[in-house]
């Protein structure tokens, strides 16, 4: 089963680089604390809506089934909280 989908994702295109980006976002968000998409980006160096994509990916069963809650905070921002789903810590 492939962990990442799209119209143009190429498993062996893409595979190494998505999963070493989920990695990075996992390993930013892992202390549970609140943060915005710009926040993560700054941390991981990755573009907002690849961060967005991967959080949305982390959610998923074949990507560890975390929790991931979007908190509104004011005039269209929100922060992501990811909560570690303890029994299936890896992505």
């Amino acid at each position: 089963m492939d962990k990442f989908a799209g119209s143009n994702y190429q498993p062996d295109r893409d595979d190494a680089r998505l999963t070493k980006q989920i990695d990075r976002v996992f390993n930013a968000c892992s202390h549970g604390n609140p943060m915005t998409l710009s926040q993560i980006s700054q941390q991981t160096g990755d573009p907002e809506a690849s961060v967005s994509a991967q959080l949305r990916h982390l959610r998923k069963a074949k990507n560890g089934e975390h929790t991931v809650d979007k908190l509104h905070i004011a005039s269209g921002l929100y922060v992501y909280r990811l909560i570690p789903n303890e029994s299936r810590t890896s992505t």
